[in-house]
């Protein structure tokens, strides 16, 4: 089955997920968001579909945009790493 169907964000509003600023009533709707992931059962595999399919914009997996940006240069920064001590 697919992971969607169980996602709690199937009864919410999307706009919920696409906050239009980091700040005032954006900050306020990133927050009830993050509530609802809080809540769901599939919020890993929702953020690791975000991040395999380059989704950068709205709240996955319990992530803000800027949040998704860390993890994907920190897991590229550790792969740089790794591959410079392999060929050391």
């Amino acid at each position: 089955m697919n992971w969607r169907y169980e996602a709690a964000c199937r009864e919410e509003d999307p706009e919920l997920f696409f906050p239009v600023s980091g700040s005032g009533p954006g900050r306020a709707q990133t927050g009830e968001a993050k509530a609802v992931c809080l809540r769901c059962p599939v919020t890993a595999h929702c953020l690791e579909w975000a991040l395999a399919a380059g989704r950068l914009d709205g709240i996955w997996g319990g992530t803000t945009e800027e949040e998704r940006r860390r993890i994907l240069r920190r897991d590229y920064v550790e792969r740089w790493r790794k591959g410079r001590q392999a060929t050391a």
